[in-house]
């Protein structure tokens, strides 16, 4: 699969077509694109694609094949047939194209879900380059390779108006299944849609970081106030609440100072005994309880929610910075206890993006863990934690309606283990933990001994 388009006589990615021909020496100069591409297991396999179309099964020895990697080899060999389904997005996209860009990918992933579509698997896939930016898509895989198929996805091109418009590639394999191929669909004028040429399908070696990584402080996990905010702002024409929540975050000093009092966060999977903690702790210290997101937007959440990943996490690292003008007022009256803050946005935003295992989060350390510069930070971040079973009993017969993530939390054991993970990595403040498996007397006793410890 080739995965991105470059404006203004640049590549197209994939080199699909014989006019495209003239940018040779350009191609010859830049390093390829590289795919990732998620496993079984939660492994990820890593390509791209290069080679002389004409070349022969034999010919590219020096630089393999598509069997040199066993796991990708397995997934494009037959039965069936693969296809791959992208959103191009131009290096050094702004916020409304990235916008847009997460707005059609979101809408194909629907798509691919209904009528003939819906008996392909679908296998998550990313392209990025060595700059950082990085761009969506899948692996389709038909096992029963039926036309029907072929001519659904070309029809999803035909009717998409956005530009630029989603790409789709072909995998062709040789006889033998020695060598791979994949072959771009493109728009000849009058002639409808042809298959071009064909590029073959090399590993590439795997990054020293997910390659999501560098990309999440424009797309996910937002450094400050500023750029989560230009995301919602590139919403307004067609979320009306994304101007309601600017309105809110504008009425918030950009800047506030935390008051004498402490300031302690309360943080941890659902069903942890956040809710029961929080209270009892605020009961305790004649504290004012608070909630991000604070409930003036909370309104809204059902609505960002169902949106891609870029507007949900803006608007919650939005919801942080209401929540710190709340917080900085009532800190100069008395202690203040928070239902989770930007750990939590942070968190979620990680293990959401970062594809595969626990293995390929961000390491210990790493700058995407450290608190936001402009957000007011806090005295004490308490982590609630307890076993997967336990959590699981706690919330049978809750019945409270669940977001997508808390959902996936309940049937993804992986996706819960990088939240796990990631929270223990936050810094500057780092989350203490707390074992809030005893029962609700005892944690509220613990948490108790170490706010007054840390914040005396």
């Amino acid at each position: 699969m080739a995965f991105a388009r470059q404006r203004s006589g640049q590549l197209l990615l994939g080199r699909a077509s014989g006019s495209l021909l003239r940018g040779a020496c350009a191609r010859a100069m830049s390093p390829p694109r590289c795919f990732a591409l998620e496993l079984p297991g939660c492994t990820l396999a890593h390509f791209f694609f290069g080679g002389d179309a004409a070349a022969g099964p034999d010919d590219g020895g020096a630089l393999g094949d598509a069997r040199a990697d066993p796991r990708l080899a397995a997934l494009l060999e037959p039965p069936g047939r693969r296809y791959s389904l992208w959103v191009p997005v131009a290096p050094g996209a702004g916020c409304a194209a990235r916008v847009r860009a997460a707005k059609l990918h979101q809408r194909l992933l629907h798509q691919l879900r209904r009528g003939p579509l819906q008996r392909c698997q679908l296998r998550r896939l990313l392209c990025y380059s060595p700059e950082g930016d990085v761009q969506h898509g899948v692996l389709l895989h038909d096992p029963r390779d039926s036309p029907d198929t072929r001519s659904a996805l070309l029809a999803l091109l035909d009717a998409c108006q956005e530009v630029p418009s989603p790409r789709l590639g072909e995998f062709v394999g040789d006889t033998g299944s020695r060598v791979w191929w994949q072959h771009l669909w493109e728009l000849r004028d009058g002639q409808g849609w042809h298959l071009a040429d064909r590029q073959r399908v090399l590993p590439a070696p795997e990054p020293a970081l997910h390659p999501v990584v560098p990309d999440l402080p424009s797309s996910a996990v937002f450094p400050d106030r500023g750029a989560a905010r230009a995301v919602l702002e590139a919403c307004t024409s067609f979320i009306p609440e994304a101007q309601a929540v600017l309105d809110l975050v504008d009425q918030c000093p950009e800047q506030v100072q935390k008051g004498r009092f402490p300031v302690i966060v309360i943080e941890g999977l659902d069903a942890t005994g956040k809710t029961t903690v929080t209270q009892s702790v605020s009961d305790s210290l004649k504290a004012v309880l608070l909630k991000s997101p604070p409930a003036c937007i909370g309104q809204w959440r059902k609505i960002f929610d169902d949106e891609p990943t870029i507007i949900r996490r803006a608007f919650y690292s939005l919801g942080n910075y209401i929540v710190a003008s709340e917080i900085a007022k009532e800190s100069t009256k008395s202690p203040v206890i928070i239902d989770r803050y930007w750990h939590s946005t942070a968190t979620y935003a990680i293990a959401t993006e970062v594809s595969g295992g626990i293995q390929h989060l961000p390491p210990a350390h790493h700058p995407i863990y450290q608190w936001p510069s402009d957000l007011l930070k806090p005295d004490l971040v308490l982590l609630l934690t307890v076993s997967p079973e336990e959590r699981l009993q706690r919330l049978e017969g809750r019945g409270m309606e669940k977001t997508r993530e808390e959902t996936e939390l309940e049937t993804n054991s992986v996706f819960r283990q990088k939240v796990e993970m990631s929270y223990r990595r936050m810094e500057n403040p780092a989350c203490r933990v707390v074992d809030a498996s005893p029962a609700k007397e005892k944690v509220l006793q613990t948490v108790l001994s170490i706010i007054q410890n840390h914040c005396t």
